[in-house]
């Protein structure tokens, strides 16, 4: 083998994941990030947005820009891609559950601006499955979720052969727990259940169709900081994924049957404490994307060092940028062969990973496959997650800066601002006062026909995306869409895992001790103590609630946890309903000043006078605003510690009921 190349290889893809406040806005850092030599778009939609929801609905409220950019209709898409060379840039997407309706209003824009939907290139992420273990954005049942993607996968095949109609993510999945073998064995098993479910839809009708399908199914990976052990991950996908094809589905083309990911790397282990220290953890994880030719990422997106502060800013987005661009042009790693080929390690490795995945994805096909496993995968994830938490907090896996070395100068890169980027709070009215022109202004009669031949397709057995396509060139608005598709389709609530985790070690000492308290807490009251863990508004990353939930199951509590998306006053009523001696809410998507006080409200209004601690991504500068909203403790990323938390919560109830007995 010759040990260099003859001419040095074309480099990755290069995105920043951006959006937010509103479309415009959005639209200028997407052309500022391009002038700065980024060579793909990838969108961050917001909550609302991601879910189905228009700006003016209830359970918008206060996540409208927060974590991406709102798009209500067509004028919005417009407004984000104007002067942006549509039939040239290859665009991704994460959206998931209305992925179908934001590739219409994409395809409907280029259309609109004179490019046929034959050129446009990119990938919309929607893959559902891994929103029901993970993630929290799906609006649909599993069964109408699944048929929408693989209307989406025969439409684009035929129509708009160039793009990626699904990104099998294996990256969330990951960022809920997931060691290497499960993230392997659960995308490939989710990748089975799309292929199965469009080649049912679509398999008759071409024999070669399935092969042009399977060479358009994509993949959205995670690389963490183990980034020899990632970068193994990676070769034994490429083996399954090769292998699936020609045994499965008869392919038999070897471009079709290419392994083709893109890869955010890991979210989960960025830090708040010692923020800086992200960067050197970013610039190791793409190393396993990027270092070896034989499975290197089609395209990049590096998380900005302070995601575990808050939203990053333009500067902390082209610090990632540079990153990958110094990697591409400067070091000489475009220019050899695959550095691993013949390793022993790496072979071994893939070896390991693959005997791994393999006996974890019989396991799924036991229970029925991955739509009918979720309830398996998800409760394995909590495990896994519970266990990742269990060795940092034991000191076993060392997190600089957190558990080691914590000793530390204050960070000069956390400034006035925080480090961090803040949305305008009048941005969501905004938003909200312009959906409501835009329904006032358009043809009515032409969006309710529209939606009228909608609704009859989604009960019917004809592709939905021609009828979804028609809707957005006719002004339907993203909450109109999902609600069409609600009525046909009705709601849909994941499982929580909380309930298939295993019970924790009985004979742990800190267990032991927390379990003692509780009981006597328990004495005190006259019955077990309760425990509502929450999540209001829209976030659906539910990683930390679920591991504060098994830890107050393990320790004694009963505990109330109903899953994600519940207004105030939901989980108010809850509160009251159950009786509970303390509530638990978490955020991360930057929502909690503006739904904080209202649970808080939303108790008080209902007489219930338990304390409210909090978990999540919250600036230290509104940790204060909180408390004086009637909050008794905060927790962000730095409290790694749970037995510490649930230490505080047990003498939170223990205070609360002595104070209450004193008053008596």
């Amino acid at each position: 083998m010759e040990h260099r190349l003859p001419e040095r290889d074309r480099p990755w893809m290069m995105r920043t994941y951006a959006g937010h406040s509103t479309a415009k806005k959005s639209n200028e850092l997407y052309r500022a990030n391009l002038a700065k030599g980024q060579t793909g778009l990838s969108i961050a939609f917001d909550l609302p947005t991601q879910t189905g929801y228009d700006a003016d609905h209830e359970l918008a409220r206060g996540e409208v820009g927060k974590v991406g950019v709102p798009v209500a209709h067509k004028g919005d898409m417009h407004q984000l891609l104007d002067g942006i060379p549509l039939g040239e840039m290859n665009t991704s997407m994460t959206i998931n559950a209305t992925a179908a309706w934001l590739l219409a209003l994409y395809i409907g824009t280029a259309e609109e601006n004179g490019v046929e939907a034959s050129a446009l290139q990119g990938t919309t992420q929607n893959d559902i499955i891994k929103e029901f273990l993970a993630r929290g954005t799906y609006a649909f049942p599993p069964g109408p979720s699944m048929r929408l993607i693989a209307d989406m996968v025969a439409y684009t095949v035929t129509e708009v052969p160039k793009w990626n109609p699904i990104n099998i993510c294996s990256y969330h999945l990951q960022e809920a727990g997931a060691t290497p073998v499960q993230e392997i064995a659960y995308s490939m098993a989710n990748a089975i259940a799309v292929l199965d479910a469009v080649r049912e839809r679509v398999g008759g009708r071409d024999p070669n169709l399935m092969g042009r399908v399977f060479g358009r199914i994509s993949f959205f990976v995670n690389a963490g900081v183990r980034f020899i052990e990632e970068h193994a991950k990676l070769r034994a996908m490429s083996v399954l994924w090769e292998q699936l094809g020609r045994e499965r589905y008869g392919v038999t083309d070897e471009k079709q049957l290419l392994f083709r990911y893109g890869v955010q790397v890991n979210s989960l282990g960025l830090t708040e404490a010692q923020p800086e220290n992200n960067v050197q953890r970013i610039v190791l994880e793409a190393l396993a994307v990027t270092m070896g030719r034989n499975a290197r990422a089609r395209a990049v997106q590096l998380p900005a060092w302070n995601e575990a502060l808050g939203l990053p800013r333009p500067w902390d987005q082209q610090w990632s940028l540079r990153i990958q661009q110094v990697m591409a042009f400067e070091t000489d790693m475009l220019e050899y062969p695959d550095i691993f080929e013949g390793s022993v390690v790496m072979d071994g490795l893939v070896g390991e990973l693959l005997e791994g995945a393999r006996a974890e994805m019989a396991v799924v096909d036991e229970h029925g496959g991955a739509v009918k496993a979720v309830d398996y995968m998800k409760g394995s994830l909590v495990d896994s997650h519970r266990e990742r938490i269990r060795r940092i907090e034991h000191g076993e896996q060392i997190v600089v800066g957190v558990n080691k070395y914590t000793e530390s100068n204050p960070s000069p890169l956390v400034d006035e601002d925080g480090g961090i980027m803040t949305v305008d709070p009048e941005t969501e009215m905004q938003q909200r006062e312009a959906v409501v022109a835009w329904r006032a202004a358009r043809d009515a009669q032409a969006a309710e026909a529209a939606l009228a031949e909608l609704r009859r397709v989604a009960q019917s057995d004809e592709n939905i995306m021609p009828a979804t396509i028609a809707a957005a060139k006719a002004g339907v608005t993203t909450g109109e869409w999902t609600a069409a598709l609600r009525e046909s389709f009705g709601e849909f609530r994941a499982p929580t895992g909380v309930g298939e985790a295993a019970a924790g070690d009985r004979d742990e000492s800190d267990l032991a001790e927390l379990r003692e308290e509780v009981e006597r807490v328990g004495e005190a009251i006259g019955r077990r103590p309760k425990i509502l863990v929450g999540k209001p508004g829209l976030d659906g990353h539910s990683n930390g609630a679920e591991q504060i939930a098994v830890r107050a199951r393990d320790i004694g509590f009963d505990v109330v946890y109903e899953g994600i998306r519940l207004t105030p006053s939901q989980i108010a009523a809850s509160a009251e309903q159950e009786g509970v001696h303390v509530i638990g809410l978490s955020i991360l998507s930057g929502s909690h000043l503006e739904l904080i006080p209202s649970v808080v409200a939303a108790l008080r209004e209902r007489g219930v006078d338990a304390p409210v601690v909090v978990g999540g991504i919250i600036p230290t500068a509104d940790v204060q605003r909180l408390k004086d909203a009637g909050v008794a403790a905060v927790y962000t990323p730095k409290d790694f510690d749970l037995g510490a938390i649930m230490r505080d919560i047990v003498a939170l109830v223990a205070d609360k009921h002595a104070a209450t007995a004193a008053e008596a």
